[in-house]
């Protein structure tokens, strides 16, 4: 598989997983499950180039620092890839 190929892979997952999580949500709202607080948690990371940006409650902001770090060695490792 070329990285064209996983690129659009990623893609597609990516739409899907959204997908599942609106649905999930929905569903759970729609049987009275909520938060104690009723409040949402919410959180996600920006790359513009090799910088990310991370938002979020404090909460999930740290996960989100996590899924950073991982998503950032990924790219690193697939650009030294291509020059060996």
């Amino acid at each position: 598989m070329d990285l064209v190929g996983l690129g659009l892979l990623v893609i597609f997952v990516g739409f899907i997983l959204v997908f599942v999580g609106a649905i999930y949500e929905a569903l759970k709202s729609s049987k009275g499950e909520q938060r104690p607080e009723g409040r949402s948690e919410y959180g996600g990371v920006i790359f513009i180039g090799p910088v990310p940006i991370i938002f979020g409650t404090k909460k999930v902001a740290k996960w989100m620092i996590v899924v950073a770090a991982v998503i950032t060695a990924i790219l690193v490792s697939l650009f030294i890839i291509q020059f060996i």
